[in-house]
């Protein structure tokens, strides 16, 4: 297996970025622009009482994700479905892994229940890895969907999805509920599918969301894409590329805060000014909407994200045509700050 290539930023003494550096023998430092607010006030307080009160979980919270406290507080939150404990083992995740409690049919009804008391607009499900279960779990999204809408019809319902094995019957279960948004992320390149996502495959990944637009034409896609595991600047770009040949229209992007030692490290940090390009690029590649920022994850506001993506969307162009526009971008990174 081929060591992972490590990318590092180098720049001038004077350009305040100088506690990126990595220090001899460890990690890079975290620079300054990751550092959040602690969570806290009283929509996030209200929020917990009520997810420990229905015996829900969030993916914010077992995640570790820094955004919590601002999307908390926006009374925004990632419902995860199907327990806490995860039956795939990434090298890169917070979820625990182990063997998970029995599926819980009356889960879709208590999530419902919570978000109609929470009078929310979009809603965002997602869950662990289910590959005991005959379908993945697929029937417990399509429940949440339909008992969301009996409730709150003019809601938004986004669905982060697992890749079900590969599976297009739990896809098409899911997708036959007709979800605003189908997310599914790709989460890093190729290479490092081996050593950070083991029970996933890179290409699997693309499958289930091409087959997802083919499935609604009229639906919405979305992917993302984590950085700093130990990719270079050119294969990222060739993710952005291959979503777009899978018709995906929206894009987060993100950087990779490692949770605890046990997980792997972090490469590299890349810059707000990296984030801002690669937006650009993928703007121009044609995707829809794109969040792209060291603090996104797939979820940060997926409120607006949805909002933006229906008034930018166009009719999907050929698959000649999309091929065409990527390989006029370039694939090799200009900027100063490449390693």
């Amino acid at each position: 297996m081929a060591v992972p290539l490590v990318q590092l930023t180098r720049f001038a003494p004077d350009s305040g970025l100088a506690d990126t550096k990595p220090v001899p023998g460890g990690p890079p430092r975290k620079p300054s622009w990751l550092k959040v607010k602690a969570p806290g006030g009283p929509n996030y307080t209200q929020l917990k009482t009520l997810m420990r009160e229905l015996e829900l979980h969030t993916v914010c919270e077992e995640a570790r994700c820094p955004n919590v406290g601002e999307c908390w507080e926006h009374k925004a939150a990632t419902f995860m479905i199907l327990g806490d404990v995860c039956t795939r083992n990434c090298t890169y995740c917070a979820v625990a892994h182990g063997t998970p409690k029995a599926f819980d049919p009356l889960e879709p009804v208590r999530l419902a229940e919570a978000v109609a008391r929470m009078g929310l607009q979009h809603v965002v499900i997602t869950s662990v890895d289910r590959d005991d279960l005959p379908n993945g779990g697929a029937e417990a999204f399509a429940g949440c969907i339909r008992e969301i809408r009996q409730r709150l019809p003019e809601s938004s319902v986004e669905v982060l999805i697992p890749d079900f094995k590969g599976s297009e019957r739990a896809l098409a279960i899911v997708m036959e509920e007709r979800p605003d948004i189908l997310n599914h992320n790709l989460e890093t390149a190729e290479r490092l599918y081996p050593l950070a996502r083991p029970g996933g495959r890179y290409r699997r990944a693309l499958e289930l969301l091409a087959n997802a637009r083919r499935m609604v034409p009229g639906g919405l896609t979305k992917s993302g894409v984590i950085l700093g595991m130990g990719e270079e600047w050119d294969e990222v770009i060739v993710c952005l590329r291959d979503l777009r040949r899978s018709d995906v229209n929206v894009l987060t992007l993100g950087q990779y805060l490692r949770p605890s030692a046990r997980h792997m490290p972090v490469a590299r940090y890349y810059t707000p000014e990296e984030f801002a390009e690669l937006r650009e690029i993928g703007l121009a590649m044609g995707f829809s909407h794109v969040q792209s920022s060291p603090l996104t994850r797939s979820s940060y506001h997926a409120w607006e994200q949805v909002t933006s993506a229906r008034a930018e969307v166009i009719p999907s162009p050929s698959l000649e045509r999309r091929e065409g526009k990527a390989r006029d971008l370039p694939v090799h990174r200009r900027s100063s700050t490449s390693g």
